[in-house]
């Protein structure tokens, strides 16, 4: 399976054959995921250059944004395995 998927560092292809299937839906939410929070950085830009930006919708956006990360976060955690020294 080909995965390609837009997140802070650019687009990037993945090959993840043979895996499993709560795996890949775990890489498809994440990749669904970093393509919201990137949006949402790019909303959240074009509203600061506005002339009277409102700081209402850009205090909600920025917040959701940070739940967002958190859930990147705890996406990357599921798919990276626990190694013990």
């Amino acid at each position: 399976m080909r995965i390609i998927t837009r997140d802070g560092w650019g687009v990037r292809m993945n090959d993840h054959d043979g895996e499993d299937p709560e795996e890949e839906g775990v890489r498809a939410r994440l990749a669904l995921v970093s393509l919201d929070h990137s949006d949402l950085d790019a909303a959240i830009q074009a509203l600061m250059l506005s002339p009277l930006p409102d700081m209402m919708v850009i205090s909600r956006l920025k917040r959701k944004k940070l739940l967002l990360k958190d859930e990147i976060e705890r996406l990357r955690d599921q798919l990276t395995p626990d190694i013990i020294a």
